[in-house]
């Protein structure tokens, strides 16, 4: 489990990154590694990123839907 927490937060980093290159400089730093915005490569990492933000949002819910102060038995779990 930890790996895949590695490689979701990793895609997140690189979309937040590709994005505020797009955002501060108009510069689409994957679609010209991969050839265009628009070619299969980029569009794969483009959905990983996706999912990855998707995976991220799960794991932001679950760390704060407790209210108990992180005492409980359901936080001390989510730790590992």
């Amino acid at each position: 489990m930890k790996a895949l927490h590695f490689i979701a937060m990793l895609l997140i980093v690189i979309g937040a990154l590709n994005w505020g290159l797009v955002g501060v400089f108009q510069y689409n730093l994957i679609g010209d590694l991969f050839g265009g915005a628009s070619s299969a490569a980029a569009r794969i990492l483009f959905a990983l990123v996706g999912l990855a933000g998707l995976y991220g949002v799960g794991l932001l819910l679950r760390c704060c839907g407790c209210k108990c102060g992180s005492n409980c038995s359901c936080c001390k779990d989510k730790r590992r």
